[in-house]
């Protein structure tokens, strides 16, 4: 069983305007987000947007924290403020936060339990 423990979960909404550009920003900034114990969890690209605070969405993806203050100091480091200033902001025209939720513990070794299972 794993150890009990939650995690943070932030839903993003982007309108993605040069998808080689975010690739970019993607691979820079993935190392970096690992070390603050981050992941992607869900990624999706979206053809069409039937409701929402923007209909130019075309990017959603969940990204994943041990916790809201490993969130708050990877959005804070400047080796990804760097990464971002030079691919992000040239790639991406908006950007929604769709919402950010704590998971419970017991959510989380579910979900890993079935993982395991599926793979």
């Amino acid at each position: 069983m794993a150890a009990e423990r939650g995690r943070h979960v932030v839903l993003i909404g982007l309108e993605v305007t040069d998808d080689a550009g975010y690739g970019r920003y993607r691979a820079g900034m993935t190392p970096i987000l690992e070390t603050y114990g981050g992941s992607f969890g869900c990624d999706l690209v979206i053809a069409r947007v039937l409701k929402g605070p923007s209909d130019r969405l075309n990017r959603v993806f969940t990204i994943v924290f041990p916790d809201r203050e490993a969130k708050t100091q990877f959005f804070a480091d400047s080796h990804y403020r760097k990464v971002r200033a030079q691919h992000f902001d040239r790639a991406v025209a908006s950007v929604v936060v769709l919402g950010e939720l704590e998971e419970e513990a017991s959510i989380v070794d579910r979900a890993e339990e079935e993982a395991g299972r599926v793979r």
